[in-house]
This record gives C-alpha cells, sequence and structure tokens, in this order.
C-alpha cells in the first residue's frame, strides 16, 4: 500500500484515508514488533507501560493504516541452505520496469529487487544455495528476461545488520 506526504505531515494511504502520524509510543510499539513479531499484546503493553487495550487498539491502527503490513520469520540464509549471496545490477531498455520486474519476481532465489536511479537501473538481492545455481540465476534466468541488456555481479563475502530500528 503507497503512502504519500501531504502539507499537514500525515500520510494517505491506498483507501484515501489519511493515517495519524506516528508518536512516540507507535515508535515503540514498531521497534518491539521489529525485534520480535511474536510478541503478544500483554508483553507488548507491559514493555511500552501502557494497557492492553491501548496496545491492541495501535497495533489495529497500525495494520489498518498500512504502517505495518506484515509479520514474518527472519530467516538465516546460510543455516537455512543458502550460503552463496550476490547483489546483481541490471541495466535494461527505458520503460520495461513493470514486465522486467515481473519476470524478476519469478526467478527462484531473488529476495529482493529495486528500480535505481544512477548507473545501473536495477539492483536485486540473491541468495543461492552455491555458486552453480547463482551462474544459473545470473546467467540463465535474469539476463534471458526481455528487456534486460547488462548485468554485473557482486558476490557477498560477509553481511551485517545496521545499528538498529530508527523507530526507537
Amino acid at each position: 500500500m503507497s503512502q504519500e506526504a501531504t502539507d499537514g505531515g500525515s500520510r494517505t494511504t491506498g483507501s484515501g484515508r489519511s493515517a495519524r502520524p506516528l508518536d512516540e509510543v507507535d515508535r515503540r510499539i514498531l521497534d518491539e514488533l521489529v525485534r520480535d513479531g511474536r510478541t503478544s499484546v500483554r508483553t507488548l503493553a507491559e514493555r511500552i507501560h501502557i494497557s492492553r487495550t491501548n496496545a491492541y487498539a495501535r497495533v489495529e491502527r497500525l495494520l489498518r493504516d498500512g504502517v505495518i503490513t506484515g509479520f514474518r520469520a527472519q530467516v538465516a540464509p546460510v543455516a537455512a541452505g543458502l550460503g552463496t549471496s550476490a547483489y546483481i545490477a541490471l541495466t535494461i531498455e527505458q520503460n520495461t520496469w513493470r514486465e522486467v520486474s515481473a519476470e524478476l519476481a519469478r526467478v527462484r532465489y531473488i529476495e529482493h529487487a529495486a528500480l535505481l536511479g544512477g548507473d545501473h537501473d536495477v539492483l536485486a538481492l540473491v541468495r543461492a544455495p552455491d555458486n552453480a545455481a547463482l551462474r544459473d540465476v545470473v546467467l540463465g534466468r535474469v539476463q534471458s528476461i526481455p528487456g534486460v541488456l547488462s548485468t554485473r555481479t557482486w558476490l557477498v563475502f560477509e553481511e551485517f545488520d545496521g545499528a538498529g530500528s530508527p523507530w526507537a
């Protein structure tokens, strides 16, 4: 669901409703849920020092307004058998983003893709079991997508998460 800034500082959701700006309690709720999406409303309320009713109502509002878009498990790629990671930069024909992105969404092992401004048009994160699978993704699948002019691949040697949530 897209959210566009308005002059009043609130966001407009795809349904045409304006969402309230986030306050400190909302940001603390988001921080807790980003850290552990399985946190119960009771525990959430205790950690933030608000009532369970307030915590439940706020989480429901954040979901309804599209601020929270879902809950998911974070998977360690190597432990899950995806020991090779790489970023692939794509140069595509002008005005082919919709078609290219639709095809990229169907390519196994592509975790994330983004349209860019700069030297390359698209950046995709690939997590594959090994170099042979990565090679197949890049040379066999991505480069055969109509509209893809060229690719450049960067192998990831090591990764880490950032300092933490911007919601705190």
